[in-house]
């Protein structure tokens, strides 16, 4: 059974970085998409960023692009979430997810597509 464990959150003042890490168990790492979601307090959950299995291909919401940077480790079996330039509109629970994918070059936005999630890491930035 698979299981994905995130750690690296935090409070942080607005302007600051933090470096979100999941760490996958139990699974083919090499054989999943990974991605970050985030929901915010009275929101949906919203996709921020995605990498393909061969970790060439990566995708960000509009809003993350320029100042977050997902990327991965095979070796380690753990997906990062580099964060810059924190805004207090960044302030959510981050969940890492796996979607297991014959494709080894996509990288997937939708939900629906993932087979694991993490339990979430809480990312604090205040106004």
């Amino acid at each position: 059974q698979g299981q994905l464990v995130e750690s690296g959150g935090g409070l942080v003042q607005a302007g600051g970085s933090l470096r979100l890490s999941c760490v996958a168990y139990g699974l083919t790492f090499s054989a999943y998409a990974m991605g970050w979601f985030r929901r915010a307090p009275g929101k949906e959950r919203e996709f921020v960023a995605g990498i393909s299995r061969n970790g060439e291909t990566t995708s960000y919401t509009a809003s993350v692009k320029g100042r977050f940077t997902i990327s991965r480790d095979g070796d380690k079996k753990t997906v990062y979430l580099q964060t810059h330039s924190l805004e207090p509109e960044d302030t959510a629970v981050y969940y890492c997810a796996a979607g297991h994918t014959t494709s080894a070059t996509r990288t997937y936005s939708s939900p629906a597509v993932y087979n694991y999630w993490g339990q979430g890491t809480q990312v604090t930035v205040p106004s």
